[in-house]
């Protein structure tokens, strides 16, 4: 479903907007923890990939033929490949670490899509999220829910009521509570792979 999020143009100005206001220190944190092999789920028109620090193995992928075709203005050296949440084509365990940044809203299936970042994970691994979610406050939320049936197809897929936190935590993860933060409807954390022995 192709929406206003995926037009670069008009995407990328909306970011650089929200980025003026704070969000590239939220994205800053996000890529800045990634160690290891780092795989980035849903990489849109690149604006993290100027991020990682350099000498990182980071491999990114987007399901978006056209925004991936912006990212690889922005990817120097980073291999992209297109690619859905739901369907990695990767080995079982091979990431360190899992970057997402505002893509889950987005995501078909949530839950098949951490089910996949779970697979891809290694047993140590470790998932950093960036996401903007259902609201805590009641009003809020019932406003979500009243746009989000319009908000989804003029945003190509965003669904700006979902519980991404939940949705985690009941995917296998559990999320470090040192690593939480809210700021209105945006989250940022780091989650860990449940074991399951």
């Amino acid at each position: 479903m192709r929406g206003i999020e995926q037009i670069p143009a008009i995407y990328d100005a909306m970011c650089a907007v929200s980025e003026a206001l704070g969000l590239r220190r939220w994205r800053q944190w996000l890529t800045g923890g990634a160690t290891g092999r780092v795989l980035e789920v849903g990489c849109g028109t690149g604006r993290n990939l100027l991020l990682y620090p350099p000498g990182r193995f980071v491999v990114a992928v987007e399901p978006d033929a056209v925004a991936l075709r912006a990212a690889k203005k922005r990817a120097g050296s980073i291999p992209l490949i297109r690619a859905r949440a739901e369907a990695l084509p990767f080995k079982d365990g091979v990431f360190d670490t899992v970057v997402s940044g505002l893509v889950f809203c987005t995501v078909p299936d949530p839950r098949a899509g951490l089910a996949e970042i779970r697979r891809v994970l290694g047993a140590d691994g470790r998932l950093r999220m960036l996401e903007h979610v259902r609201s805590t406050r009641p009003w809020r939320a019932r406003l979500q829910d009243f746009v989000q049936p319009v908000w989804t197809k003029i945003a190509g897929g965003c669904h700006p009521n979902r519980d991404t936190e939940r949705t985690v935590e009941s995917s296998g993860f559990r999320i470090l509570e040192a690593s939480r933060r809210a700021q209105g409807t945006l989250r940022r954390f780091e989650a860990v792979p449940v074991s399951t022995r």
